[in-house]
């Protein structure tokens, strides 16, 4: 997609360096960052340079790859690997990524493991652009039958940022509405402000920006009135790890949106490559939720009027706060789940005829 007119990934490798956009600078401003060694990019996850299920994923493979170049003992790369897993405990797509770069590499002769690594690296970055592609196309089908009976702006709510600088490429819960306005359908987006870090305000409000497609800030308990008064179509959300049986883990928020939703009759999406689907845990309460910094909510970071990013306190000093940074949607508040290969119900079932699990 595009930043300034100019198309970018969100991460690729360069004369064995990795190069991120720094998303902790956006909006306000573009900074691509390097990253060299493999706690480089254990510290991108956890201060969140990257983020977004399927980007930390692709990241942590790209730290196998520089641990590779650090130290090819595979004993090394086994204690990397451990490290890039728990850098963040939420989002499935970092475990999953991390396993197959290590199941690819075992057994490898020392001499051919890097190119081995970069290899596959680039496969897991390439199949994401392709899958985050493909539920752009299964979902602009949901967004054209709406379109076929409102015959005019279609207005959709989504949450956090689920777009193309939480992967690869295209997005997730952004990929419908990308391929939708390429086709020429009006579309309007509901971008709720997703405190604490303000990703739907910073983030997903940007990107869309530098799409020309119309978007509005709106602040994180504004959508149910919206709802309520026939302003919104359709939400669709991203998700950071779905159960087997169509549960939804996503950024703090989401749950609250389904509930919404589910009062007034309005459609609620969920977008997801297959890669964020998790077949082991059968139980929602098992789901490692992270707790971060309450720093995250207590302070808040802007652009003065030199320019200058600032953090300031907002909180008063003898507060305490709590930042849970994920919830969870129980299935039956899910209309349906939108994956790279179709459209199916969020139930085991569902699941189970698209991926033959």
């Amino acid at each position: 997609m595009r930043i300034e007119g100019k198309e970018y990934r969100t991460i690729w490798f360069e004369n064995n360096i990795v190069k991120i956009i720094d998303q902790t600078k956006l909006p306000h401003k573009f900074t691509i960052k390097e990253l060299k060694t493999v706690n480089d990019t254990i510290n991108a996850i956890k201060k969140m340079e990257v983020r977004g299920a399927p980007l930390i994923g692709a990241t942590a493979a790209y730290g196998i790859v520089l641990a590779t170049l650090e130290n090819n003992d595979f004993s090394f790369l086994m204690k990397s690997a451990e490290k890039l897993i728990n850098s963040r405990p939420t989002a499935i797509n970092l475990k999953w990524a991390v396993d197959r770069m290590m199941n690819k590499l075992s057994g490898v002769n020392s001499e051919k493991i890097f190119d081995i690594a970069a290899k596959e690296a680039i496969d897991i970055c390439e199949e994401d652009i392709k899958f985050c592609e493909n539920i752009g196309l299964n979902g602009l089908k949901i967004i054209e039958e709406i379109y076929k009976k409102k015959k005019d702006t279609i207005n959709i709510l989504t949450h956090c940022n689920a777009g193309w600088l939480a992967t690869i490429n295209w997005g997730t819960a952004t990929s419908p509405i990308y391929h939708a306005h390429k086709k020429g359908i009006p579309i309007h987006v509901w971008a709720d402000e997703t405190r604490p870090r303000n990703q739907g305000a910073n983030l997903t409000s940007y990107e869309l920006n530098e799409e020309g497609i119309k978007n509005t800030i709106i602040a994180d308990n504004t959508g149910g009135i919206l709802m309520q008064r026939g302003e919104v179509d359709m939400c669709i959300v991203g998700t950071d790890r779905t159960l087997s049986n169509g549960d939804v883990c996503n950024k703090i928020g989401t749950y609250l949106k389904a509930l919404a939703a589910y009062d007034n009759k309005i459609p609620f999406y969920v977008a997801l490559p297959s890669s964020t689907i998790d077949w082991n845990i059968k139980d929602h309460s098992e789901i490692p939720i992270e707790e971060r910094s309450s720093k995250e909510l207590s302070h808040i970071e802007g652009i003065d009027e030199n320019g200058n990013i600032k953090k300031i306190q907002v909180y008063p000093h003898k507060s305490v706060s709590m930042n849970l940074a994920f919830d969870v949607t129980p299935a039956k508040y899910v209309t349906a789940l939108i994956t790279e290969k179709g459209v199916c119900d969020a139930s085991s079932s569902g699941l189970k005829k698209l991926f033959n699990k």
